[in-house]
C-alpha cells in the first residue's frame, strides 16, 4: 500500500493513547495536526489500518473504540466513567472448557468485565 500522510498521522495519534478512543476524538486529535481533514477520511483510514492489521476494533456497545494493542488481552469496562482498562485474564483452559460442557470450539476469546475502577470506588 502505498504512504498516505493522514494515515500516518491517525496511526500514530492512535498507538499513543491507552483510552481506546472513538473516532470522534481520534477525528479532535487529528485537527490539531492535519487542520483539513475529514471525519470521513479518519473513518476511511482507521477502516484500512484494521484491515491491514495495524489496529484492533473494540465493540463496546452501540461505541466502536480503536486499540493499538493487537496483543490478546482482554478489557475491564467501569460503569461509572466508560474507562477500558486492558488486562490479561485470558486463560487457554476455557477452549477445552467451553469445547467439552457446551460442544462448542472457541476460535476466540473476548472478555470485557464490568465494574467500577478505583477513581469512583
Amino acid at each position: 500500500m502505498r504512504y498516505s500522510h493522514q494515515r500516518e498521522g491517525i496511526k500514530k495519534i492512535v498507538q499513543c493513547t491507552n483510552c481506546h478512543p472513538t473516532a470522534d476524538w481520534i477525528f479532535n486529535q487529528t485537527k490539531k495536526i492535519i487542520p483539513n481533514i475529514s471525519l470521513g477520511t479518519v473513518y476511511r483510514n482507521l477502516k484500512r489500518l484494521e484491515e491491514e492489521g495495524e489496529i484492533n476494533t473494540i465493540y463496546d456497545g452501540n461505541i466502536v473504540r480503536y486499540d493499538w494493542n493487537k496483543d490478546p488481552h482482554d478489557h475491564l469496562k467501569c460503569k461509572v466513567c466508560g474507562d477500558l482498562i486492558d488486562v490479561q485474564l485470558f486463560d487457554d483452559n476455557i477452549r477445552e472448557t467451553v469445547l467439552k460442557k457446551y460442544k462448542f470450539k472457541v476460535d476466540d476469546v473476548e472478555m470485557t468485565i464490568i465494574g467500577t475502577c478505583h477513581k469512583h470506588t
